[in-house]
């Protein structure tokens, strides 16, 4: 490591759980990756004390970052279509499908791969503790990262596919069909059969053939997991996804689990 190396850091934040992320960008190397997971779904204040703890105790933290970037993982998203947005409506948008309080700060993201905006409730908390520790940053809902990942595909699949992030709690289900968004959803799941309920509702509501429709996994799950026996036992076509980064990544990392951390890898 040089000392004038460019470093670009990316925090996740869930309710269950932390993930960090440090890209080397004059060596073009991911360095560093974290992840905390929590027993229990956790309060934004616990998070903080959480993330306050792990940035404190750990040396790498302590360098100079070139660009800080947060993502705020929660359910309290929605899409608007840019042609239908405003902005002074970000409340009735989000009050729809989302449990928000009167005092709740709601932002937005411009998603511009499909002309679309992202409304979300930020943790507030996290973001001014960033602020007094690293200086400026920016921050994105999860939603607005995994849409764009997804969409920016040079090669064009004419077969809808459905790509399926798994959290410890929340699934985000995305459907494209030729490099376009035909759904977008968050479930929280306790179960599952709760789990396998959702993933067939969405097969069954586009109409996807559980025998044709693939489906691309990411996050929390591993093979040998309930979750990917019981998506197995209903839909024939079920990979973890894979992808060709612009960037190489430390001997530390083991490259065979990089599905785990696609949603933080694609924040760069």
């Amino acid at each position: 490591m040089k000392i004038n190396d460019i470093k670009e850091l990316s925090i996740q934040i869930n309710l269950n759980g932390l993930s960090f992320c440090i890209l080397n960008r004059s060596q073009n190397i991911i360095e560093f990756i974290k992840t905390i997971p929590f027993e229990v779904k956790s309060t934004p204040t616990d998070i903080l004390n959480h993330l306050k703890a792990e940035l404190s105790s750990n040396s790498v933290f302590s360098e100079d970052f070139n660009a800080v970037l947060v993502i705020h993982q929660n359910e309290l998203a929605t899409l608007v279509p840019e042609e239908l947005y405003n902005a002074e409506h970000k409340a009735d948008y989000l009050k729809f499908n989302s449990k928000i309080l009167r005092n709740d700060f709601i932002t937005e993201d411009d998603i511009a791969v499909n002309k679309s905006v992202n409304v979300y409730v930020p943790y507030v908390n996290i973001n001014n503790y960033i602020f007094e520790t690293f200086g400026e940053f920016v921050y994105k809902h999860a939603s607005s990262v995994l849409i764009n990942s997804h969409l920016q595909h040079v090669e064009v699949n004419e077969d809808p596919i459905v790509y399926i992030n798994i959290n410890k709690s929340t699934v985000e289900v995305l459907v494209v069909e030729k490099n376009k968004l035909q759904l977008f959803n968050v479930f929280e799941y306790y179960s599952k059969e709760d789990f396998i309920y959702y993933i067939l509702f969405v097969y069954e509501q586009l109409k996807l053939d559980v025998e044709s429709t693939s489906i691309e996994l990411s996050g929390n799950i591993e093979k040998d997991d309930d979750l990917f026996s019981i998506l197995y036992t209903y839909i024939r076509h079920v990979n973890f996804i894979e992808k060709d980064y612009s960037f190489s990544f430390s001997t530390t990392i083991d490259r065979r689990y990089l599905h785990k951390h696609f949603l933080i890898l694609n924040s760069f």
